[in-house]
């Protein structure tokens, strides 16, 4: 659960990200579909279907929090692709900062803190570099503090 002030907290951390979308089409401000979709991970979905599922459930006064726009006097949420295609376009060190900024104000503190590190399935690049992503989670809030990925040349087992 996120208090009123998380909801409203959650896009102001975004604010800074640039959008890597046309202008032409853009229905949704960026900080509000990432503000959503953090939203939704901080609330335990995992996946752009769960995320999105989760923000069709809330609300009127939750999706105006959020700053979601208006359309026939009605607050609506960005559809699933929109939510990905977002997340699939920001690189994750800028997404990551942002992040911080609002845990920084709103995480609980942690006494222990796991990592857990991750290859990327089918993400390889022109060159053949594998994405491996490491993540900083703290156990009693169960927040991911910090999540950093790197490109890793793919070896070739025979």
């Amino acid at each position: 659960m996120l208090s009123a002030e998380q909801m409203r907290a959650l896009p102001l951390c975004f604010t800074t990200v640039t959008d890597p979308r046309r202008r032409q089409g853009r229905r949704h401000r960026l900080p509000v579909v990432l503000g959503i979709a953090a939203g939704a991970i901080l609330c335990g979905m995992r996946g752009y279907k769960a995320a999105h599922d989760w923000a069709e459930s809330l609300g009127q006064k939750a999706r105006e929090r959020f700053g979601c726009r208006r359309e026939k006097g009605r607050y609506v949420v960005p559809s699933e692709f929109v939510i990905r295609d977002c997340l699939v376009r920001i690189e994750p060190d800028t997404l990551d900062r942002a992040l911080n900024v609002w845990n920084q104000a709103w995480a609980k503190d942690d006494r222990a803190l796991a990592m857990d590190g991750k290859v990327m399935k089918n993400a390889i690049d022109a060159q053949g570099y594998q994405t491996h992503i490491l993540s900083v989670i703290g156990h009693e809030s169960n927040t991911c503090h910090t999540q950093k990925s790197r490109d890793i040349a793919r070896s070739r087992q025979r």
